[in-house]
């Protein structure tokens, strides 16, 4: 299990500022991995009423189980590596093996027997770090929808909220505010 602290600014891309990125930036990279973020929450929306998000990551054969919530700057991240027969058992809805994010989601009041299997929204990432931090290119694809993003995950707010603005302006990127990949398939999911 690990817990930290995320700290992470955003801003959506269209597509031409996405593939000119991945150009421009192609010495930092090997290209895209793609993960699988797999969504779960309550019928009600338990989780994201307490502005939470419970996912299972497939990336590069390995799985993780990751709860997300609040912190006063960020949200702090409660993961536990999983198996592959665990993380299928978790999609099956057939046990819960996580167990400090069971324990994590107890304390929110939920209980594992509670959650259903919200969807899948697929990621194709680039990453790689750059001044001080680690810069993110995303395509997304979830509920017949398809997005672009750019993240600047750091560890001092300030500093890198700096620094994201500056690259903005020096891509010629307008700033365009984004929420989290989470609530974007939740909001797709629930209009569906």
């Amino acid at each position: 299990m690990t817990k930290e602290l995320e700290i992470e600014f955003k801003n959506m891309l269209t597509q031409q500022e996405y593939s000119r990125l991945l150009e421009d930036f192609t010495d930092f990279h090997n290209g895209p991995v793609t993960q699988h973020n797999h969504y779960f929450d309550t019928a009600d929306f338990q989780l994201k009423k307490q502005l939470s998000a419970l996912r299972i990551r497939n990336k590069n054969e390995r799985f993780e189980c990751t709860l997300k919530i609040p912190a006063s700057v960020g949200h702090y991240e409660i993961t536990d590596q999983l198996t592959e027969e665990q993380a299928q058992h978790m999609l099956a809805l057939t046990s819960f093996d996580a167990t400090e994010v069971k324990d994590a989601l107890l304390t929110l009041d939920v209980s594992p027997s509670q959650l259903n299997l919200i969807g899948t929204l697929t990621t194709h990432r680039v990453e790689f770090d750059f001044l001080g931090g680690l810069l993110v290119i995303d395509h997304s694809e979830y509920n017949g929808q398809e997005d672009f993003e750019l993240e600047y995950e750091v560890t001092d707010a300030e500093t890198g909220h700096l620094n994201f603005l500056n690259f903005l302006h020096q891509q010629e990127i307008p700033e365009r505010p984004a929420n989290k990949k989470i609530a974007r398939f939740m909001n797709s999911a629930e209009g569906r």
